[in-house]
């Protein structure tokens, strides 16, 4: 078993050309560092869009938050003013978890289980009220899942590109003191930040879904 990633940026026709660059730029640079840790692959199309292969299904969610808050914490206002901002970019995300019966080099001609899951997911979003859902051969978890990422979507949509900056560095294990000195804020200020993103709920979700899906789908259940 293995988890497809299909994702799009949400009204990406109204970017400004500056803000789609940038989103793009760093949709390849996450994509780079997500494989030097993990075993994945994922690729740009369609100029608005991406999906990706993850080994380790119980990962997906992990790395789907970690774009999410990359392109999140994006703006065009000064970098040089620590400040937060209104959110200016985002994405619509399936998570496909299932077989992949052929996977080539690219992932446009790869198929299987995992792949069906995830494109229809994410085709049937665009007109519901889901930034984030996940579809799997289990029902029980579909629906465990499609609830708790309904609320998560509304804790995220509260998001500045402030509290979304300090939860992308969450995710990537860093401590208080080390993002106050990487951003160049007070620890209080990134402590402020964390508890408006609601990164206490995030964590408990995280490790909910990673308990979930090992346990369901390990050793090529």
């Amino acid at each position: 078993m293995k988890a497809v990633i299909s994702a799009d940026l949400i009204n990406s026709t109204e970017y400004p050309e500056q803000l789609l660059n940038a989103v793009l730029d760093r949709l390849k640079a996450e994509f780079q560092l997500i494989t030097e840790s993990e075993e994945a692959q994922f690729s740009l199309f369609r100029g608005d869009s991406f999906q990706g292969v993850v080994e380790n299904p119980s990962e997906a969610l992990k790395i789907v938050l970690q774009l999410k808050s990359a392109i999140n914490r994006i703006h065009l206002q000064d970098t040089r003013k620590r400040k937060a901002f209104p959110v200016q970019a985002d994405i619509r995300t399936a998570i496909g978890i299932g077989s992949v019966d052929f996977q080539r080099e690219t992932i446009s001609e790869s198929n299987g289980q995992a792949f069906q899951f995830s494109g229809r997911t994410l085709d049937d979003m665009k007109n519901g009220p889901h930034k984030l859902l996940l579809a799997c051969p289990d029902d029980e978890v579909n629906g465990e899942f499609q609830a708790s990422f309904l609320l998560f979507d509304q804790l995220a949509d509260r998001w500045s590109t402030a509290s979304a900056e300090v939860v992308y560095f969450s995710l990537k294990g860093l401590k208080e003191k080390e993002i106050a000195e990487k951003l160049g804020i007070s620890q209080s200020a990134v402590n402020q930040r964390k508890k408006a993103s609601g990164w206490e709920a995030i964590e408990v979700l995280l490790n909910r879904f990673e308990s979930v899906i090992s346990e369901k789908f390990s050793d090529g259940k």
